[in-house]
């Protein structure tokens, strides 16, 4: 069954003196992951103190060619791929500064497009599937980086997630060389950012299993994904605590487990908040806490050992305070429905719906000191909206990058410890405003295509435009979700599909114009909406889109009676001026609706 499961640093599985090659089957899923995984990924490898675990890939051995040898990639095709894809980033930025590179820097750039592209075939050394443009995209990707394969660019190249996500890398990496950071991520040029991040991600560990039939592979894939779950970092501190509670005699182990218990109750059921509030606890008292040595920021990596610290320090009067700060940091997080929300439990949840995660750590600090800084809750909705703001804009900009986030909020908190209330007030919007894109940067991201470039930020900026023009008589909970799905669900005005319909060819004049429409206009805001009954409408003509009703004559088109209809439901007629329009408009509003905060 197993041939062989043996871990190995990236750098060897990409080995740039071998011929192997991993091949991607037909009947896998297209490449698939986006901005979310990226940005985990790279702050992952970022952080990582030594070398970072990867997870598992299964391999199916079926080469008969021992000299050209290949091996089927039946799980893990999207990690190798998003790897491979960095990679290249690296060795692109390392290529734009050759003359800035000495001997043994260049050794290492010439390595490294080995282990992407194998020197004796000139082929890539990972053979993506051809649906979706995959092979294509990621060959010209290749090319693009300055690698010599054969390659011409696809149509809309640019458009689909392998090219995001190579542009997203490299943005990435040239952010790290003007990015204040911290001693542990801080570069000093683009070449120097670059070759931390390759040695980061060659030096990460993958465990490749390999099989020797098909049939072995998919048991193996299944026994591998319902497997028990294993013990969570959490998990681990918990059963620290627990073991020095007994130890010590401070408390019993029920009192301890009870009060363990509190603070999680109070955190809500989903294991990623326990983590976030731990990271978080730390970070935003790190000044009031005892010493942990090289800890200056809370991450994956070093949180079990923090915590080990902190409860050999003074276990009675940390599971104190953290049971306190559980209760602040759920309300932050959401984790209780409310029957009669305060303005303040109102802002935290667009808040969260902002996916403002790595601010919750100034809002803890802010509630925490609020009675002694004199804050009113007002003050904290007020400063809990313009971090709203901020999210919105960093969501579409992409700037401040995702690791200078917890510096950022870290350095508000340190700079307002021994301040009034006015101060700390000042403080915050001015760090929020020198550290937030600006106006121009801001409007020429919301221009182009923001549903490609992050679906979870078209969704919130729409909405918030939406529900800026409910009125008690048409507010709807855009929202609500049910089995854990959006109820109302983006929906695109002009088709994104292939099979355009006649109606729509005939309207934009011809197919050729169609298609030309669609690529260049189908994923602006502006041709973006809401539909409870997105599948119902698909591929309709507008004008049946418009006018679409119910069995019971309600209208569930564009005159469904949402606030973000309202320029539809009279249309006769949409194609790009129209789209372009509406977007100018939209792009207007937004501005408006999230401006910088004002000292």
């Amino acid at each position: 069954m197993i041939q062989s499961a043996t871990q190995y640093p990236v750098r060897t599985l990409l080995d740039a003196n071998s011929r192997l090659a991993y091949v991607i089957p037909p009947y896998q899923r297209e490449y698939s992951w986006q901005r979310a995984q990226w940005e985990n990924l790279f702050q992952d490898l970022l952080e990582a103190e030594g070398q970072h675990f990867l997870g598992t890939i299964i391999s199916l051995n079926n080469s008969a060619d021992m000299m050209d040898p290949r091996l089927e990639l039946v799980d893990g095709q999207q990690r190798l791929t998003t790897l491979s894809i960095l990679l290249a980033a690296c060795y692109s930025v390392l290529s734009d500064h050759r003359a800035d590179l000495d001997e043994d820097q260049l050794f290492s750039v010439s390595n490294l497009g080995r282990q992407l592209v194998v020197p004796a075939t000139k082929a890539p050394r990972l053979f993506l599937q051809t649906q979706g443009d995959n092979r294509a995209d990621y060959l010209y990707m290749l090319h693009a980086a300055g690698l010599r394969v054969d390659a011409t660019a696809p149509s809309y190249y640019g458009l689909r997630r392998i090219a995001r996500c190579f542009a997203y890398f490299r943005e990435a990496i040239l952010e790290l060389a003007v990015e204040p950071g911290t001693p542990e991520t801080r570069a000093t040029s683009p070449q120097e950012a670059a070759h931390r991040m390759m040695e980061a991600a060659n030096e990460a560990i993958i465990v490749k299993i390999e099989v020797s039939t098909a049939s072995d592979a998919f048991t193996l894939f299944e026994s591998l994904n319902n497997r028990g779950l294993p013990l969570s970092p959490v998990d681990l501190i918990k059963n620290q605590f627990l073991s020095l509670s007994d130890a010590r005699g401070a408390m019993t182990v029920s009192d301890a487990f009870a009060l363990w218990d509190k603070m999680l109750r109070n955190l809500g059921d989903s294991y990623s908040v326990h983590e976030r509030f731990l990271r978080h606890y730390y970070n935003a008292f790190s000044s009031e806490l005892p010493e942990v040595p090289n800890a200056s920021l809370a991450t994956k990596k070093n949180l079990i050992r923090i915590y080990e610290t902190l409860f050999k320090a003074d276990l009675t009067d940390q599971i104190t305070r953290l049971v306190s700060a559980s209760a602040i940091f759920g309300r932050i997080a959401c984790t209780r429905e409310l029957t009669d929300p305060t303005p303040l439990d109102l802002a935290y949840q667009n808040l969260n719906r902002v996916q403002a995660a790595p601010s919750f750590v100034l809002m803890l600090w802010l509630q925490t000191h609020a009675k002694d800084k004199n804050l009113s809750e007002q003050d904290l909705t007020s400063v809990t909206g313009d971090l709203v703001n901020f999210f919105a804009r960093r969501n579409v900009t992409g700037f401040p990058a995702t690791y200078a986030l917890p510096r950022l909020f870290m350095g508000i908190i340190k700079d307002a410890q021994k301040c009034d209330r006015a101060e700390i007030l000042r403080i915050i919007a001015t760090a929020l405003r020198h550290n937030s894109s600006d106006d121009d940067t801001f409007r020429v991201r919301l221009e182009q295509d923001l549903y490609t470039e992050n679906i979870d930020a078209a969704r919130f900026v729409l909405t918030s435009l939406s529900e800026q023009r409910m009125t008690n008589e048409n507010r709807r909970d855009l929202w609500e979700r049910q089995s854990g799905r959006y109820i109302w669900t983006i929906e695109h005005i002009l088709p994104q599909g292939e099979s355009l319909p006649a109606a729509w060819i005939e309207m934009l004049g011809g197919e050729e114009a169609a298609a030309r429409a669609q690529a260049d206009y189908a994923h602006k805001l502006g041709n973006l909406t809401f539909s409870v009954y997105n599948s119902n409408l698909g591929n309709r003509g507008f004008l049946d889109k418009r006018d679409h009703q119910d069995v019971n004559g309600n209208y569930i088109g564009y005159r469904n009676g949402i606030p973000l209809n309202t320029d539809l439901a009279n249309k006769e007629a949409w194609r790009p001026e129209d789209i372009q329009e509406r977007t100018d408009h939209l792009v207007k509003r937004a501005l408006a609706r999230f401006p910088l905060p004002q000292d």
